[in-house]
């Protein structure tokens, strides 16, 4: 079932999401071809989506970087908004791949600043940018490329009186 495109968002709500939602969902394809879906902070710079992880996921995009990003808001129905990526997750494996990373610098800011507070410790007035790099064998940035990205906004399906609009059949 494709998603109307009456429906869809337009590019400055999807920059506004990514820009400020605090988790998003990668699905990965792990051992015995099982789906790893897991919640991560996330960082959106230069039309791709940055993430730094560790474990299972990093292992699965070595072996597959074929992988499905969403990320979502609100809860009810007629509320939700939502963008799914499908693309490849590129994992950043040493010091030298991150520094060829052109957005690397603009997105340890950005996670800095998103998720500064997060850890619950209290928030910093000049929050320090997240400097992570690669460790141990599976502590490393992925940077994923969309290459197909389907939106939503469940908002364009109220009729003027806010009552759900009927699709005709």
């Amino acid at each position: 079932m494709a998603i109307a495109k009456e429906l869809a968002l337009d590019p400055e709500q999807i920059d506004k999401i990514l820009l400020s939602e605090w988790n998003m969902r990668i699905a990965t394809v792990g051992p015995g071809r099982r789906i790893n879906l897991t919640p991560m902070w996330f960082a959106w710079a230069g039309g791709k989506i940055y993430t730094y992880a560790r474990g299972q996921k990093v292992i699965n995009l070595r072996q597959n970087p074929s992988c499905t990003v969403l990320v979502d808001r609100n809860e009810k129905f007629p509320e939700l908004q939502g963008i799914m990526l499908l693309g490849q997750g590129r994992v950043l494996e040493n010091a030298a791949a991150e520094q060829a990373d052109p957005h690397l610098v603009e997105v340890g800011v950005q996670m800095g600043k998103q998720y500064n507070g997060g850890h619950g410790k209290p928030p910093v007035a000049d929050p320090q940018p997240f400097t992570a790099t690669a460790s141990g064998s599976t502590r490393r940035w992925i940077v994923f490329t969309p290459e197909t990205i389907v939106t939503w906004d469940n908002f364009k399906l109220r009729g003027g009186e806010g009552q759900m609009r009927r699709r005709p059949a």
